[in-house]
Parts: C-alpha cells; sequence; structure tokens
C-alpha cells in the first residue's frame, strides 16, 4: 500500500510537470501573434487539453502499453515498485526544472530517459537498445525535422492561396501614450521634486482592432463574404484547440502507464487524477514557458501562428493513433522553427538554448532516476 501511494505522488508529479512546461505550447501562437491574451489563451489550452486526456481512455491506449517499458526492460522489472517510483521521480523532477526556468523540453523524453536510467540502474547490458532507438529515440528524432518541412511547404502553400482569394494585410499607424514611472529627482538647493509618472507619445505600426493587443498585421477582404480576418482567427483558435486535444491525447497515457503497472486505482480513475494533475500545473506554472513559445522562439502574424498550429495538430494526432511516442514539444517547437525559416525572423540564440536543452532532458533524466532507483531498491529491501 505504501509502494502504490508512493509511486500515485510522484506520478502526479509528472503529469503536474507535464501540464506546466506543456499545456501553453499548444496555443502560445495565439498568444504570441496578438489573437488574444494570456488568460484566455491558457483556459482555452486547459479545456480542451483536459478533453484530449478523456479522449486517450478510447483511443490512446496503444501508448499505455509502450509507456510501461515493455520491450525495453524485463516484464519482472515493470512490475517492481522501485523501478516505477525511479521512472517517475526522475522525469518529474526534470520537466519541472525546466519549466522553472521557462524551458519548453519533452515529458517524453524525459520519460524515456528515466526509463533508460532506472532499468541501467536494474539491470545494465540486459537493457533493450533495439526497442529503445525504433519504439523511443527515431521518433522523438523524426518529428521536430517533419514539422519544420510541412511548416514550411504548407504556409508556402497557404499564402499563395490568400492571394488568390484577394486578401491583402492591413497595417496601420497607431498612436497612443506610454506612461514610465519615474523616482523623485533632487534639484539644486536640496529640494526634491516628486513625479510619480511621466507620459509620453507612443507611435507603432498595428492594425485598428488590435493596436492594444501589439499585433502588427491584420488580413483585409472577405472570405464568402465573412471578414478574412474573422474566418482566420476562428480557424486559429480552432486549431490551437486541436494541438491541445492532441497533447492531451498523446501525453496522457504516457503518464498513466506507470500508474496501471503500479496496479492502483483502475484506468478511468488514473486518467482522471493526471488529467486534472496536468490542467492544475498549467494554471499554476505554465506563464515562462509561455513567455519563451509565444515571444522568443520567433515574431509570427496570424497566418503563420495558424500554420504551425495546423501541422502540429495533424501530426500529433496521426501519431496517437498509430501509438507513436512522439513528442508534441518537439513538434510545436520544430514548427516554430519552420515558421522563423519561411518569414527569416528566427531568433537562433534562443533556438539553439531549446535544442541544447533537449540534448540534456536524456541525460538529466536518466542520471536522476537511476540515483532514485539506487536509494528506493536499497530502502524497499
Amino acid at each position: 500500500m505504501i509502494w502504490i501511494l508512493t509511486i500515485s505522488i510522484t506520478v502526479l508529479l509528472v503529469a503536474y510537470a507535464n501540464g506546466a512546461n506543456d499545456n501553453f505550447k499548444g496555443v502560445a501562437t495565439l498568444f504570441g501573434s496578438g489573437t488574444t491574451d494570456y488568460r484566455k489563451a491558457l483556459t482555452w489550452a486547459t479545456l480542451t487539453t483536459f478533453s484530449g486526456s478523456v479522449a486517450a481512455f478510447f483511443f490512446a491506449t496503444r501508448l499505455v502499453k509502450t509507456f510501461t517499458g515493455k520491450g525495453l526492460v524485463p516484464d519482472a522489472l515493470i512490475s517492481n515498485p522501485a523501478f516505477l517510483a525511479a521512472v517517475a521521480i526522475g522525469a518529474g523532477f526534470t520537466v519541472l526544472f525546466a519549466a522553472r526556468f521557462g524551458i519548453p523540453i519533452s515529458t517524453t523524453h524525459g520519460l524515456t530517459g528515466a526509463l533508460v536510467g532506472a532499468g541501467l540502474a536494474a539491470i545494465g547490458s540486459e537493457l533493450g537498445f533495439g526497442a529503445l532507438g525504433k519504439t523511443f529515440v527515431m521518433p522523438l528524432i523524426a518529428s521536430p525535422f517533419a514539422a519544420i518541412a510541412l511548416t514550411a511547404i504548407l504556409y508556402s502553400f497557404m499564402h499563395q492561396a490568400r492571394r488568390l482569394f484577394g486578401v491583402t494585410r492591413q497595417t496601420c499607424l497607431c498612436i497612443g501614450k506610454k506612461v514610465i514611472p519615474v523616482p523623485g529627482l533632487e534639484l539644486e538647493g536640496g529640494k526634491v521634486l516628486t513625479i510619480s509618472e511621466l507620459k509620453i507619445p507612443e507611435i507603432m505600426i498595428g492594425n485598428e482592432a488590435s493596436c492594444e493587443a501589439r499585433a502588427i498585421e491584420a488580413y483585409e477582404g472577405k472570405i464568402l463574404g465573412i471578414s478574412a480576418q474573422s474566418v482566420l482567427d476562428f480557424f486559429h483558435f480552432l486549431s490551437a484547440g486541436a494541438v491541445s486535444f492532441a497533447r492531451g491525447l498523446n501525453d496522457t497515457p504516457k503518464i498513466v502507464a506507470l500508474l496501471v503497472v503500479a496496479g492502483g486505482l483502475g484506468l478511468k480513475w488514473n486518467i482522471g487524477l493526471v488529467a486534472l494533475a496536468m490542467a492544475i500545473g498549467g494554471i499554476l506554472g505554465a506563464r515562462k514557458v509561455a513567455e519563451t513559445v509565444s515571444h522568443k522562439i520567433t515574431y509570427m502574424n496570424h497566418g503563420q501562428g495558424f500554420t504551425a498550429n495546423l501541422v502540429t495538430a495533424i501530426l500529433v494526432i496521426f501519431a496517437s493513433r498509430l501509438g507513436m511516442p512522439v513528442s508534441t514539444t518537439h513538434v510545436s517547437c520544430g514548427a516554430l522553427f519552420g515558421i522563423g525559416l519561411v518569414n527569416g525572423k528566427a531568433r537562433w540564440n534562443v533556438i539553439g538554448s531549446i535544442l541544447g536543452a533537449w540534448v540534456l532532458t536524456l541525460p538529466v533524466a536518466a542520471i536522476l532516476s537511476a540515483g532514485s532507483y539506487f536509494m528506493l531498491s536499497r530502502i524497499g529491501g
């Protein structure tokens, strides 16, 4: 009973960390392009991710089997509570640490590293390296490159389609005021002039409806008699919801797998608890990662953000249906990298830091899980 409780707590830590690091990635383009604000984007992400988690019970059970570690480690080790708890600790703390510093890493990658680390600590060279490469590593490596290529191709196609429909970009000159707080100023004679704030004119280029949201481009024209910008915003929200739904569909089974093997509550209860922990993690801890993926990777306009979301949703849903453990983080960030390549506004120093974090995720999670298994196996013994 103690082991089941321990495993449940550590697995819910993984779910919380996953929510903090991953929940906002599906709606990052809504926030980054100025289509909506942070609070509305987060609310939409929370609702659609939770829906995807519930749907995982019906459509993604193959991923539950994949992330029990079957084929990677012997069946006897899969049911070892020290092994399960060590995997959860390694993955959970790795992802939570990254979220704390606003680094978008993959929970899938963290779980894979943790499985390897705890497996090596337990059985050494008997680890199934063939299954590791085929089932885990190849999808993780291939998915961001697929996202980059597909985003570049699809955006070029949609760019031409926009011109064909006669939809043009609209900009305007927005004039307002900027408020700057000013401390007290010391004058001659020891007198102090106190000014609480200074208001100065501010000029920016933007569209009339969204200057306040800091979006600098909108689309002018109509599609079937409806404003092109309204149509795009609707489908942008829809695609963001699809990405978040796909993330819940793909990530929830990976985390639930550890609870299922531990023999705790039934599958429905396990999925419900994991989904709830993911939602709480996103609400409380997503802000720093949100700023990174929304504003620091690349500039994006409405159409570019929609394209990136569409590519991410297609790839992740397709992978979930086939039981392939791709990372929503790798796919969504790969799509944003693709947008940066297309528009020439990628911030390569940020992208380089993210790629470096991705490389470190697996060994860090492996080290933490191996150390955890070493201690837990002796406590349990």
